[in-house]
């Protein structure tokens, strides 16, 4: 039977965010409300937050989620979950972003059950980009795929472009993946960031250099990723309670 864990990957030294996971947002830790959001649709008992802070681990158990601790030298969230299936095997590991407090469950959902009928494929999100500030921030990752719905590029520069450099039409990640077991692997036996993962400051990007293929589902978008200032205030004003 095949069998999977949801992974929250959660780090503490956020550099433009520091304690990120920890912030409030109106009462309650963004941690806790992107579990609350997994566990609408993922039982508690498959769902794990990674964490390379005591601080997180203790809010986490305190709302009674199971924690592990991982490597402070994790150079991305995903080699985060790679050391988490090294002492957890499954046959693939959901991920959701710890700074997704909005992500829809829906979506989750929707990953999972593309995942347990193609357990050795990646897969990843991906919803329309609706306004041209969202184009040009290189806050946001925009994606392009094939006609077959596979990644062929991830970029925080404003693509697809054209002579003019203006917005047309434009897709962006969403941070949901399912990863295989296989895969994690090899991704982290690089031990350092690919070139052009490097360069973008994209972890999925080293999945493309080492000739892996990345399916990207349509997702909803409404969730929203808390990177900047600004994020967290969206997000304060679209929570309700």
């Amino acid at each position: 039977m095949i069998d999977y864990l949801l992974v929250i990957p959660a780090r503490y030294g956020s550099k433009r965010f520091p304690g990120k996971p920890l912030l409030d947002i109106k009462g309650i830790p963004m941690i806790i409300r992107t579990f609350n959001q997994c566990n609408k649709v993922v039982p508690r008992n498959k769902i794990i937050v990674a964490t390379d802070d005591k601080r997180i681990e203790f809010i986490c158990k305190k709302n009674n989620i199971k924690t592990i601790i991982t490597s402070k030298k994790c150079l991305t969230g995903t080699d985060r979950i790679a050391e988490v299936s090294k002492k957890i095997k499954k046959d693939f590991y959901i991920n959701v972003q710890g700074d997704e407090p909005i992500c829809n469950p829906t979506d989750i959902m929707k990953i999972i059950k593309y995942a347990k009928k193609f357990p050795n494929q990646i897969v990843n999100g991906f919803t329309q980009i609706k306004d041209k500030k969202s184009f040009y921030s290189p806050n946001i990752p925009k994606v392009v795929f094939s006609n077959d719905n596979y990644l062929l590029y991830m970029s925080r520069a404003p693509i697809p472009s054209n002579k003019k450099k203006s917005f047309s039409k434009a897709w962006r990640q969403v941070c949901i993946y399912s990863f295989p077991y296989k895969a994690l692997k090899s991704y982290v036996s690089v031990k350092k960031k690919t070139t052009i993962e490097s360069i973008e400051d994209l972890e999925s990007l080293r999945f493309l250099e080492l000739g892996y293929k990345v399916k990207m589902l349509k997702m909803s978008n409404k969730s929203i990723a808390i990177d900047i200032k600004e994020d967290l205030l969206k997000v304060r004003k679209l929570v309700k309670k």
